[in-house]
């Protein structure tokens, strides 16, 4: 029998159901909690390609396609038969929404669907639960028969969301009280779309309150579920005190004992473990925690595990998906154009330096209005979410790419202000922050190591340097026009238009433009 105690803002709600994989018993010395967690999924209900795209029939016919839902079911369903009798509990870090043709056609209904069908014990939201607004997030919660939390979050006057969102849960788990708190990323109102009814409070500061709650209440094993990034979980596991560990989403970060690149799985911070599991359903994590008589965590290991080809598809979320995806099978096969080699929209590169892809999607905007005089684009490298194989593109992956619906924005804008934008895009660069901005019909440098505010240089339009007096036409997409990632100069742009054609039609009609498209970097961001 599992217990949970749902923390809320207002008052505390009791639940009680049977949880597979949950052992009774009485506290022993050495008490094993396995933690079985994912972040990230966006979406990627089917299996996806070594692009973190969907994946097509002949990478699957090849055996090179990875995770999707039902490799996900296969893999927690295996540890949970082979710990059955033992302390689990399976955890989301968020953002299951957003991210593939699924989410854009279906809007949430599939991955409600398929994590009922895994059988989640706690979520925590993530920042794109937010993408359709409180009501978004609003038919996850309701949604779903285990709960969706957030600590650092105030919904008390959203008229969508209050009494929805609760602060912390307490699993009984093996006759130990376990808690699991949670914090999402208090910069969440401009990367996604909250509202101004819910309030966002200090990620460290929230979860300090909570703990001190939970072990005044006798609860002395506490796991803090979080979507604010991988160094931000680094800094709370540090500043914290009482946290047994931390598992977290929203940076996409691998940790690994065996790949190359990754950080450590677990990565101690003093005596508390901190994990993630990449994203985009390619990897499952397992964390073993040992806690001694007192609740203090004596041993901590695991590590993430592949879902590649070797991991067996449940045949009946396969059967399932493939009934969901029929509606948009062809438009997602439908082939648009052609890549003369690899367009790389990858993460790490596009937040962080110039990208080819993120070059293809600003020319393509350029191109598509350069005949209403405006002379420069700028495309958030937060809205890129996948790479292009060479070949044949197809429809399904420009949507990957872009999934979010975005549309293109004209505005006019002083030199002061692009100034002040090129400023925010490198504002977060050690954080590997959406908001840095890839660029058609200018160039800029930057210097990470100088202040914020005093980074940005060498920055010319056409042929001409950057002049703070005149003004500006330029071409973005909605979501930054409208302040996202910190654009909030855009909010008053004169003689703004957002209504465009959308950002992935103009992408794959420019490819189309220029068939075989060969992707390309020319030094227009340089980095000193």
């Amino acid at each position: 029998m599992l217990t949970r105690i749902l923390g809320g803002t207002a008052a505390l709600a009791l639940f009680t159901g049977v949880i597979t994989g949950l052992s009774a018993g009485t506290a022993k010395a050495d008490y094993t909690l396995h933690i079985v967690h994912i972040n990230d999924l966006h979406s990627r209900i089917e299996p996806i390609n070594k692009y973190d795209s969907t994946c097509n029939a002949e990478d699957a016919a090849a055996g090179a396609c990875f995770g999707g839902y039902a490799r996900v079911a296969t893999k927690i369903n295996e540890l949970r038969e082979e710990l059955d009798g033992q302390n689990l509990l399976v955890l989301d870090a968020g953002d299951q929404y957003q991210g593939s043709l699924m989410y854009t056609t279906h809007k949430g209904d599939v991955e409600i669907e398929m994590m009922e069908k895994v059988g989640f014990d706690v979520m925590a939201v993530g920042n794109h639960e937010f993408d359709d607004g409180p009501e978004g997030l609003l038919k996850l919660v309701e949604g779903v028969s285990f709960p969706v939390i957030s600590g650092n979050i105030d919904v008390s006057r959203s008229n969508v969301l209050a009494g929805k969102v609760v602060n912390h849960v307490v699993l009984d788990v093996g006759g130990e009280k376990v808690a699991i708190i949670s914090a999402l990323a208090t910069d969440t109102s401009e990367t996604s779309s909250p509202g101004d009814a819910v309030i966002f409070q200090d990620e460290i500061e929230s979860l300090k309150a909570d703990v001190a709650a939970l072990e005044a209440e006798g609860v002395n094993k506490i796991i803090a579920l979080n979507h604010v990034g991988v160094k931000k979980d680094m800094a709370i596991a540090g500043a914290v005190a009482g946290l047994d560990a931390v598992v977290g989403g929203h940076s996409h970060t691998l940790f690994s004992n065996t790949e190359d690149g990754a950080m450590a799985y677990p990565t101690m911070v003093g005596g508390v473990p901190v994990v993630q599991a990449y994203a985009y359903s390619k990897y499952v994590g397992h964390l073993v925690l040992t806690f001694d008589d007192e609740g203090n965590v004596t041993a901590a290991e695991g590590d993430t595990i592949l879902l590649d080809a070797s991991v067996a598809e449940d045949p009946e979320i396969v059967a399932r998906v493939a009934e969901l995806a029929g509606p948009i099978e062809e438009m997602k096969n439908r082939v648009v154009a052609e890549a003369a080699d690899v367009i790389s929209g990858d993460r790490t590169t596009c937040r962080a330096e110039e990208c080819s892809m993120g070059n293809l999607i600003a020319e393509a905007m350029l191109d598509r209005v350069k005949d209403q005089g405006v002379e420069i684009a700028l495309q958030n490298g937060g809205g890129i979410r996948s790479s292009i194989d060479a070949g044949e593109v197809t429809m399904g992956e420009v949507l990957s790419v872009l999934p979010f619906q975005n549309t293109l924005s004209t505005f006019e804008v002083s030199g002061e202000v692009l100034l002040a934008a090129l400023e925010n895009g490198v504002s977060q660069y050690e954080d590997g922050a959406g908001r840095f901005l890839q660029v058609a019909g200018m160039i800029y440098a930057f210097d990470p190591s100088q202040p914020v505010g005093e980074r940005i240089s060498d920055v010319m339009v056409g042929d001409e340097p950057l002049d703070l007096a005149k003004d500006y036409k330029v071409v973005s997409n909605n979501y930054v026009r409208g302040g996202g990632d910190g654009f909030a100069m855009f909010r008053d742009a004169a003689n703004a238009y957002d209504f465009g054609p959308d950002l992935a039609d103009v992408t794959a009609e420019y490819m189309a433009q220029n068939i075989p498209y060969t992707p390309m970097t020319d030094g227009r961001i340089v980095k000193k």
